[in-house]
């Protein structure tokens, strides 16, 4: 069996959540709106890594640092 390195949690505002959904590699939430996908992608192959998608399109694609770095360079605009 393959070892578990990273667990999924979603949560709504219609009070459905589900947690501990496990993942040896990658994990990946997506969220319709329309005609609209988002997709926020984690993998923890090598190194953690954050990508971020509107349609087929990634729209960042980083490590979890780059990400944080990308925040907080944004917050301080």
């Amino acid at each position: 069996m393959s070892e578990i390195r990273m667990t999924g949690e979603m949560r709504t505002d219609y009070d459905c959540e589900t947690s501990g959904l496990p993942a040896e590699r990658w994990g990946e939430a997506v969220f319709k709106i329309g005609d609209e996908e988002i997709v926020l992608e984690v993998s923890v192959e090598k190194s953690i890594t954050v990508a971020i998608m509107i349609g087929e399109d990634t729209q960042w694609k980083g490590t979890l640092e780059g990400l944080k770095n990308l925040l907080k360079s944004a917050m301080m605009k």
